[in-house]
């Protein structure tokens, strides 16, 4: 996004492109590594970053290639440059876990990844109502995400038209953020490239989806906690799957909260709670 920098956190080179990251809590401890949804950027986890730093639990936040503050990457944008990209971030910050991996929404395609890649640092799997691999199975969940696939490349050919900037301060953020973060997530909301590369990575849902699948269920005896928002039965029952696989799985349906508000003020601490209980 030129002209515009960001006041929190900082952007991290990880071999000839930049990655902007936000560290929160302490120095030392498990790091908690918290993946954003579709069209999503660091900022989405501010609070819950807030609410771990309270807790004395350090964090990480960080921006996609080519989301907010990021520059972009190679295509394609599924799970495996996802992962990848974590890895070198990761390896340039020197921080090497142990590790609590979350995801929100479509993140849950990607941590399946960061944690096979990660593989014994990694402490437990905090799933955000988020989607799984083996949804994709259902006929229904892929013309779903196939009818939003559409809306979103219709959306990212007239972002730069810039129909994107005045929505973006109306609906940009419906998480409830506050401060500098809440401006950067309307900001980030209204730039036409960030709109750009998150259709890029919402067109390779289906990619994401079967990449995890091929690598399997994590390890049952991984800590795996599912929060979930919302009074969907039957999209719970695809969301709880991993954590009734584990023999350390742990489910908590939040029906107060909708899919954004999850991560905001009111409800985080349900996430802080899940992070908490796989802390040492």
């Amino acid at each position: 996004m030129s002209g515009f920098h960001p006041t929190r956190g900082e952007r991290i080179d990880i071999g000839g492109r930049c990655l902007r990251a936000v560290m929160a809590g302490p120095d030392a401890g498990p790091l908690v590594v918290l993946e954003s949804g579709a069209f999503g950027c660091a900022a989405d986890l501010a609070e819950v970053q807030k609410q771990l730093a309270d807790e004395a639990i350090r964090s990480l936040a960080y921006d996609r290639a080519g989301l907010g503050f990021s520059d972009p990457g190679p295509r394609p944008r599924d799970s495996q440059a996802i992962a990848y990209d974590l890895d070198q971030l990761l390896d340039r910050m020197k921080l090497d876990g142990p590790l609590i991996l979350v995801g929100h929404s479509m993140a849950g395609l990607m941590v399946r990844l960061h944690a096979r890649a990660h593989g014994d640092r990694v402490l437990g799997l905090v799933l955000v109502d988020a989607t799984t691999p083996e949804s994709w199975d259902v006929p229904t969940v892929r013309r779903v995400v196939g009818g939003f696939g559409r809306l979103m490349a219709w959306v990212g050919r007239t972002a730069p038209l810039g129909y994107m900037r005045p929505l973006a301060w109306m609906i940009g953020d419906n998480i409830g953020l506050d401060g500098e973060a809440g401006r950067e997530k309307r900001r980030i909301y209204g730039s036409a490239s960030h709109t750009r590369w998150a259709v890029e990575e919402v067109q390779q849902w289906g990619a994401s989806a079967l990449q995890g699948q091929a690598l399997g269920l994590p390890d049952r005896d991984l800590p795996v906690a599912v929060v979930t928002a919302g009074t969907r039965p039957g999209l719970k029952t695809l969301q709880s799957a991993p954590a009734l696989a584990s023999r350390r799985g742990h489910i908590n349906h939040v029906a107060a909260a909708n899919h954004a508000s999850l991560l905001g003020r009111d409800h985080a601490h349900h996430i802080v709670e899940a992070i908490r209980g796989m802390t040492p």
